[in-house]
């Protein structure tokens, strides 16, 4: 009996530091499960708030792409006349293109308070994000690639495209088309 009691006592410790080690084992294993979990809540939180931010920013996108007709209306009403027949015309006439172009600023500014810019095509370069050559013409003098006339005002709403400004690119001296434009159009 004394045998069997002494080696009772012998297993008793073995079986507890196995059974510690079974324990901290799993408490690992829950630890690890529990931070899991917990950065897989901080992402879905943080996705949701991006898709939160993208749905409020871009919600007016497909309005906003409507309202470009509009905007384009009126440039080219105001194009029609040119200044030398505006000083030319009589006062009422004058006054209903002070009308139209009180009117397009005012649907531009209000794109822009939604996030609806013009893409800058002021001396850049050919940029198939943002831009759509129409054409390849002589560059006058401006190096190869360089928008040379916009034929359609582009526009983009946060960081996104809205419409690719149509525009005519300077060619290469040699006929060579210039790195970036497809002069298939």
């Amino acid at each position: 009996m004394a045998d069997e009691q002494e080696n009772q006592d012998q297993q008793q410790p073995a079986e507890q530091a196995n059974e510690v080690e079974t324990l901290r084992a799993e408490a690992a294993d829950l630890r690890d499960r529990l931070l899991r979990a917990l950065a897989d809540a901080e992402n879905t939180r943080r996705r949701g708030e991006r898709d939160r931010l993208d749905a409020s920013q871009y919600a007016v996108t497909r309005f906003a792409r409507d309202m470009l007709a509009i905007a384009d209306n009126f440039s080219r009403a105001l194009a029609a006349c040119p200044p030398e027949l505006r000083e030319a015309a009589d006062p009422q006439v004058k006054a209903v293109i002070d009308g139209v172009e009180a009117t397009e600023r005012q649907l531009l500014a209000t794109l822009e308070n939604y996030g609806v810019k013009i893409i800058d095509t002021t001396n850049a370069k050919f940029d198939p994000h943002w831009h759509q050559a129409i054409a390849e013409v002589p560059g006058d003098g401006k190096p190869p690639g360089t928008i040379v006339n916009v034929v359609q005002t582009g526009y983009r709403i946060g960081e996104r495209l809205l419409r690719p400004a149509m525009v005519t690119v300077a060619r290469a001296e040699n006929g060579a088309a210039p790195a970036g434009v497809d002069t298939k159009v």
